[in-house]
């Protein structure tokens, strides 16, 4: 009985000498694997990197959505280019551009009796235009795409090592004593849920962001075809009226004065 108790005594003594180390998630990082270490700095700046892009990016598309919104609101009601330049030449924008897009067009087309020839280089413009501000509105978003996709593999890729670092202790110690594997398991778990943690907002702001663009191209579409429907007008009352012209100026002339009446283009505010 009495060296009974002595060898419970020592195994207690051996477990508790190895039981006082700090489980909480700094101390695991403090003691893990250099390897591991690098994994859970990495993933950190992952999440610190997603949760800037959606504070950034959800700036931006709130801001740029409203001007288009007011932009299409400004055309409403508006049955030329020469007015809707007028009510949009202080604001500027996505949808200034377009404006001033086909008046550089027409003034380009001066000399051109053909108005579908004229529409499609303006459609062409104005495609091309539509194309750029989607591109510039999506910047920064595939590094969500990129973080949602790899961050659980990276993740796993600690737990895997810590994991590894653990039964390399065990064989070492030649014990599997629970006290002395659970740290090294801990520290590879907390991999996992880095990655994880890194991998779940990244994936879900990344939808989000999809939905809020496709919105905003849909806007953007619609301003495009209000301004070539202004155009559209433009040109036919141009043919229909005929008499409007100057003495000697040719039938594209009115066109090009409506053209000047913008100024140009210019870049968006």
């Amino acid at each position: 009985m009495p060296c009974s108790a002595l060898a419970q005594d020592s195994v207690g003594i051996i477990g508790t000498a190895t039981l006082p180390r700090d489980l909480t998630p700094w101390g695991m990082f403090q003691n893990a694997d250099p390897v591991v270490q690098g994994v859970l700095i990495g993933l950190v700046i992952a999440s610190i990197i997603t949760w800037t892009v959606w504070l950034a990016k959800t700036i931006e598309i709130f801001v740029a959505r409203r001007r288009v919104r007011a932009g299409l609101n400004a055309l409403a009601g508006v049955d030329s280019i020469e007015e809707a330049a007028e009510r949009l030449a202080q604001t500027g924008g996505e949808v200034w551009e377009f404006l001033a897009a086909a008046a550089a067009e027409l003034r380009l087309s001066a000399d051109g009796l053909e108005r579908d020839g004229i529409k499609e280089r303006i459609a062409s413009r104005l495609d091309r235009l539509e194309a750029r501000f989607g591109r510039r509105i999506s910047s920064a978003t595939g590094v969500l795409a990129t973080i949602g996709a790899t961050a659980p593999f990276v993740g796993l890729f600690g737990t895997v090592w810590g994991i590894m670092n653990s039964f390399i202790g065990i064989s070492t110690s030649h014990t599997t004593n629970l006290a002395v594997v659970a740290p090294g398991m801990a520290e590879a778990l907390l991999a996992t849920a880095l990655g994880l943690a890194a991998a779940i907002p990244a994936v879900v702001i990344y939808n989000v962001f999809a939905r809020s663009i496709a919105g905003y191209r849909a806007e953007l579409g619609d301003a495009a075809a209000e301004v070539l429907r202004l155009v559209s007008r433009d040109l036919e009352r141009t043919a229909a009226a005929p008499l409007e012209r100057a003495p000697g100026e040719p039938a594209i002339g009115r066109r090009v004065r409506l053209a000047d009446a913008t100024g140009g283009p210019r870049g968006s505010s």
